[in-house]
């Protein structure tokens, strides 16, 4: 980018928005974008509306038609993306060729990281199953079934983006009250992705721990991978670079134990307890009988010791 076509905030609220778009110590949530192609309905619309209630609330939506094909050119969408300050988007759209089509994306520096496109084969949305749903903004529990997720590169990204799009604020613990929601991905043999939604119920099981139960709520998908786009190997290195600051240096003399407790070995000098001024207590000290005794047992025992220098003197 040239440096004539950089603008300066000339206002408060400009300086500001510039300065929450910069590279942050410690990231926040991401915020996904919702776009709509030249024709996106049905099957797509409905994926798009509950994708969007399961990730509030950060989510942005645009309602308007777009003309845009992300996988020749996706300079439109990273325009979009960048102006609404969103790190994650959807992009529906149905055509003859690629009917009932979803894109899932992030960028890294306003540029494309990694995109996915998805054919929905067969899709059930949330108001389709009539039972009692979760609460909003619930952090969910994300399951990966199947050992291809870890076969190749591209699921290995697929299943790294679903986890980016259903994170949410990092927490440093957690209730088992507030574990309600289960998403779970399972990849079959055909390479397609089978998508689960589940409350959790928890019962009683006459032990302290309850007894789990799995009720489906929606949205079920099942989809079949198109087209991908990921990054290199050096640029998806680049983009998980964590900052200096964040990594922990190792630490002298502290270890951690099978179970995960921190112990340390602490170094001392010589300690000279004689000298350390402490506090008299009344109930310590010696009564009069006592120094009396000790006085006695003094003197008899240098008298037995002058004896036996005169005797060995003699």
């Amino acid at each position: 980018m040239s440096l004539l076509r950089i603008r300066k905030p000339k206002t408060r609220k400009g300086k500001k928005i510039l300065m929450a778009r910069e590279p942050q110590l410690i990231e926040s949530a991401r915020t996904m974008l919702f776009v709509d192609g030249r024709k996106c309905g049905g099957n797509v619309k409905q994926c798009m509306k509950d994708l969007n209630q399961l990730k509030k609330p950060l989510v942005k939506v645009l309602n308007r038609k777009n003309d845009i094909t992300p996988f020749d050119d996706p300079s439109s969408l990273e325009f979009l993306t960048m102006k609404n300050d969103a790190a994650l988007f959807v992009f529906g759209s149905t055509s003859k060729k690629r009917p009932d089509n979803i894109v899932l994306g992030r960028l890294f520096e306003n540029e494309v990281l990694d995109m996915f496109e998805l054919g929905i084969k067969r899709y059930q949305a949330i108001s389709e199953f009539k039972n009692e749903k979760i609460g909003a903004c619930v952090k969910p529990c994300l399951v990966f079934n199947g050992p291809q997720w870890a076969q190749t590169e591209e699921l290995r990204r697929l299943r790294n983006l679903f986890i980016d799009t259903f994170h949410r604020e990092k927490v440093e613990s957690i209730r088992l009250q507030g574990v309600e929601h289960v998403m779970s991905f399972t990849v079959t043999d055909d390479m397609n992705i089978l998508l689960r939604s589940y409350k959790i119920l928890l019962k009683k099981s006459g032990q302290k721990t309850p007894r789990i139960e799995l009720e489906e709520i929606g949205p079920s998908a099942d989809f079949a991978i198109r087209r991908t786009k990921i990054a290199s190997e050096d640029l998806y290195k680049q983009a998980r670079k964590q900052p200096k600051q964040l990594k922990e240096g190792k630490k002298k003399n502290i270890s951690t134990d099978a179970l995960g407790n921190k112990k340390g070995r602490v170094h001392m000098g010589k300690q000279l307890t004689g000298s350390i001024q402490t506090r008299r207590v009344k109930a310590l000290r010696k009564t009069p009988e006592e120094k009396k005794e000790n006085r006695q047992k003094k003197k008899v025992a240098l008298k037995t010791a002058a004896a036996e220098a005169l005797a060995a003197s003699q």
